[in-house]
This record gives C-alpha cells, sequence and structure tokens, in this order.
C-alpha cells in the first residue's frame, strides 16, 4: 500500500505552497487508495508554538483531505538519538563547536545548504567547554557505504551524491537531530513508501538515502513536485510572510473549491508553480 505524509513544522502557518504539498502527497496516497499521513515537525525549539498544529488540523480539513495523524517529532527523540549514537559507534560522527559565523568565513564553495564546512573540527578537534553539534564524517561515510542509487518519479533513477552537502550536522546545538536525521528516521518508522515533497527539497534525498543505508532502514521512492513562486522567482515562505490559508478559512471561504484550484494550477497574482533544482529561497 502507497503510504504518503505531509509534515509542517508549526514555527508559522500555512500558506497556499503548503497547501499544494499537502494536496500533491493526498492525492497520490487516494489515487491508489493509499494512506495520507499528517507528522508535526516540532523539534524546532522555541520556534515551535504548539497551538499551530491545530490551525494546521483545521487547515487540512477545510480543504477537504484526510488523514491518519501520527506522532510528532518531540515524541521521537529517543529514536533519534539510538540513531546518533550508532552511528557515534560506527565512527562517522565528530563534535563540532564552530559558529555559523566562522563556517561562513572558512568555506571555500557553497553546497546545496550553504557555505561548505571546511572539516575544520575534524582536524583540530572542539574547542574544550564549547556546545558541540555532532557532523557526520561525510567522506567517511560515502566510503563505507558505496555506490548508491535512489527513484524519484519524476525524474527516474539517481545515482546517489551526498558529498555535495559536505559534513553536515546531524545532531544540533540548539535542537535535538537535525532535518536529516530526524525526517529520514520519522519516514522508516511511519511506513512511508513514497515521500513526497518540494522540489526544493530534490538534493537532500541523497543525503538521505546514504542515512537509510547506514542504519539499516527501507528504501522509499520519492516524488519531488514542483512548488509555487512569487512573481520574482523566490518560493512562497513563512519568513517572509506569505498569507495564511487560515485567513481564508476564518473569512468564511469555501475550503474545498480553493482545493480544486490548487489542484488547476489557478493561483493568486503573481504565483506560479516552478520545477526548477535550484531555486532563490
Amino acid at each position: 500500500m502507497i503510504v504518503t505524509r505531509f509534515a509542517p513544522s508549526p514555527n508559522g502557518p500555512l500558506h497556499l505552497g503548503h497547501a499544494f504539498s499537502a494536496i500533491a502527497a493526498h492525492d497520490r496516497a487516494k489515487r491508489e487508495d493509499g494512506e495520507f499521513l499528517l507528522r508535526i515537525e516540532d523539534i524546532d525549539g522555541a520556534r515551535s508554538r504548539p497551538e499551530l498544529a491545530d490551525e494546521f488540523r483545521a487547515d487540512l480539513a477545510w480543504l477537504g483531505l484526510e488523514y491518519r495523524e501520527v506522532s510528532p517529532q518531540s515524541q521521537r527523540i529517543a529514536s533519534y538519538r539510538a540513531a546518533a549514537d550508532d552511528l557515534r559507534a560506527m565512527g562517522l560522527l565528530y563534535p563540532c563547536t564552530c559558529t555559523r559565523a566562522e563556517v561562513a568565513a572558512a568555506a571555500h564553495t557553497h553546497g546545496p545548504d550553504g557555505p561548505l564546512y571546511p572539516g575544520t573540527c575534524l582536524r583540530r578537534g572542539p574547542r574544550p567547554g564549547a556546545d558541540a553539534a555532532w557532523r557526520l564524517d561525510m567522506e567517511q561515510a560515502v566510503m563505507l557505504a558505496g555506490p548508491l542509487e535512489w527513484t524519484d518519479e519524476r525524474r527516474g533513477a539517481q545515482q546517489a551524491r551526498p558529498e555535495m552537502f559536505g559534513d553536515v550536522v546531524l545532531w544540533r546545538k540548539d535542537a535535538p537531530a537535525s532535518y536529516h536525521l530526524a525526517a529520514t528516521l520519522d519516514d522508516a518508522a511511519d511506513g512511508v513508501t513514497h515521500i513526497t515533497r518540494g522540489v526544493d527539497l530534490f538534493h537532500a534525498s541523497h543525503v538521505h538515502r546514504l542515512l537509510q543505508h547506514l542504519l539499516g532502514l527501507p528504501v522509499p521512492v520519492w516524488h519531488h513536485h514542483p512548488v509555487l513562486v512569487e512573481a520574482d522567482g523566490r518560493k512562497l515562505a513563512k519568513r517572509r510572510d506569505a498569507p495564511a490559508i487560515a485567513d481564508r478559512r476564518r473569512a468564511g471561504e469555501d475550503g474545498r473549491a480553493v482545493a480544486a484550484e490548487v489542484r488547476s494550477a489557478l493561483f493568486d497574482t503573481g504565483i506560479s508553480l516552478s520545477d526548477a533544482l535550484t531555486l532563490v529561497s
């Protein structure tokens, strides 16, 4: 049975881009009598606002989407810690006390997530007494895993190239697991067979495929759909105050009619779909 999911973070209201993603995942499952899950990704420290999860549930119901809710990330910390311990025991994690400013200043090149970490703490060790994140030793991990492939329904077979990210953080200083580790573990635990998400996360799947191999997790199929962008090419984003669909719900609009417009790619003026792998954020 096909299982998809929608996994929003309660650090801001859902906007039309989220609606498009939720509908894409919902419809992908329902076309083949599968299951659509809701998972709240609520481990973003003080930015996570529990009351927004209720708004998300109301928004999905308003759009006419049927779902089964699974455990939020805040209830899964033990599994993240166990996976990090396993990777540490394999000699694949090392502590890093570098700040973002230090990484940006020392980086010689950029990857999909920004400045590529130059391995400062791998060479010198972490500063004593400083808070440490834990990074994946990408060179060792790739060498251990060997060649890997993954499949995107829209772009076909892909050769995994996680090294483009460099030594990614898997355990953060300010929160438990990173997105890469938590999402990979959650999808496996929830039995997700088709990871349906925006094309802006296409490159992250290279890292997730590597983690699946290292941790002995099942390998799903991916489906990276287009994302909504504004007239200037920037992706709709909470941090730029994209209009909340909750406001439309409270204003009395017909949610099912809005969902029908989204399915037909009928958006507000200045908003369109983009399938570009590199997007202006």
